[in-house]
């Protein structure tokens, strides 16, 4: 048992936990609600990335300029993320300044001003960060993918929403939605560092305590709104062909993806192998095969996201457009070769050597640490050492990985999206046949 690891779990629903490093002067905090994008009503798509932003824009006592200064002034690493499942903010501090770090973070998250000035303001910059995504054509392509990988449920909406949603988001719409979704059931505060759990546990108790003075996030009953956050059910998956043409691209940008194992999935440690050895990283089969021996991209590779209750892994690879049915083919061909023959055993202990190099250095930085404490109880309730972890990636076999490759890997189930100026690109399901 690690005696620096400690977790208290309040009546009222929030988690507090901390890792203590006594050995640096570093204090990491990381603010997790386990609400995201897929929780909000349809109408209402955005609109928990827009209060990520709104929160910013001042407090009953700071302004946002007194917010900006702060955060410049404790000098530090501040971060702020909205996923399909989580909203988070983290910050990384000298020790000694902790106190004015949590200080200033559960203000913000609890007693955001919400001024229509400001909101009106915050909107155009979320449209022109659409703007950004509509130029940037690996996430334009991301965006068409997973709304026709997930049609009809929310894991398919940008989790930016869209201009005519965003443009819906005055003062009463977020002030309510921020009241039902930043609740301290929904919350996770994980610290890591120089730490002592009771400041943790007594800096909390200002201000997410129902004695709390300052703890003022009260639902306004504003039924006429129709804010009631939706429950995650399970989606549907698609598998989708998509050709989008867009001149004026250099070249040819390509996802194919297929459904793939949950966060809490047992099989995790033999899919995060898998990903490591196909696509991730310089030695990786898809990195050698397309990049190295025929040099037809710069940018090739493989990566999986797992949700509560499902996942996607994604193969992606920039090419010239001429190049996009030969990319294709080699990627078709490496899927067929590991579904048939596996993986070596060189090739899973050196994915075992990376993966467990990089879960080891990342020990060294406090935010890692803490985000791995609030990752893991969001997924799993509890704490997984690092010890457990590092022995069931070694137990891992390669005909594990052989399972896999052949659970999830089906011609059936094989998505496709590639964008660029495609002119006469057509693309059957029969060229995507893997078995």
């Amino acid at each position: 048992m690690n005696e620096n690891l400690q977790t208290t779990r309040l009546a009222n629903g929030l988690t507090i936990l901390t890792e203590k490093m006594p050995d640096v002067r570093s204090a990491s905090l990381i603010f997790w609600f386990k609400k995201g994008s897929r929780h909000e009503p349809k109408n209402l798509n955005g609109i928990s990335h827009f209060i990520e932003h709104a929160v910013f824009k001042g407090t009953e006592k700071r302004s946002t300029l007194d917010i900006a200064v702060e955060i410049d002034r404790l000098g530090g690493n501040f971060d702020a993320f909205t996923s399909h499942e989580t909203i988070g903010f983290s910050l990384k501090v000298v020790d000694r300044q902790l106190p004015q770090a949590f200080d200033l973070i559960a203000d913000m998250l609890t007693n955001p001003r919400f001024d229509e000035k400001e909101l009106r303001r915050e909107q155009r910059v979320i449209i022109e960060e659409m703007k950004m995504v509509e130029d940037t054509p690996e996430e334009l392509l991301g965006e068409i993918f997973q709304k026709n990988f997930f049609p009809n449920h929310s894991l398919g909406l940008p989790i930016e929403g869209t201009s005519k949603s965003v443009r819906r988001f005055n003062r009463e719409i977020t002030q309510e939605f921020h009241a039902r979704a930043f609740q301290p059931e929904n919350l996770i505060i994980a610290a890591a560092g120089n730490v002592e759990h009771t400041e943790i546990e007594k800096l909390a108790g200002e201000f997410f305590t129902v004695q709390s003075s300052k703890f003022k996030v009260q639902s306004l009953n504003h039924e006429n709104l129709n804010l009631k956050l939706e429950t995650s059910n399970h989606p549907t998956f698609a598998a989708p062909i998509i050709v989008k043409k867009k001149r004026g691209l250099e070249q040819a940008h390509l996802i194919i993806a297929t459904p793939w194992i949950c966060a809490k999935s047992e099989k995790r440690y033999a899919a995060h192998l898998f990903e490591s050895i196909f696509g991730n990283g310089t030695s990786s089969r898809l990195w050698q095969s397309i990049r190295e021996k025929r040099g037809l991209a710069y940018s090739v590779g493989a990566s999986a996201i797992s949700f509560e209750d499902c996942g996607i892994f994604s193969i992606f690879a920039a090419t010239s457009p001429e190049k996009l049915n030969q990319t294709i083919d080699l990627v078709i061909a490496e899927i067929r070769k590991i579904k048939k023959s596996g993986v070596s055993q060189e090739e899973l202990e050196l994915a075992k050597e990376q993966t467990a190099a990089s879960i080891l250095l990342g020990l060294e930085d406090s935010g890692v640490r803490a985000g791995n404490l609030a990752q893991q109880e969001m997924t799993h309730g509890k704490t997984i050492t690092v010890e457990e972890t590092l022995q069931r990636i070694e137990a891992v076999g390669a005909e594990e990985i052989r399972h896999l490759a052949n659970e999830f890997f089906c011609t059936e189930k094989i998505a496709l999206a590639a964008l660029g100026n495609l002119d006469g690109f057509k693309i059957g399901r029969e060229r995507l046949d893997i078995s």
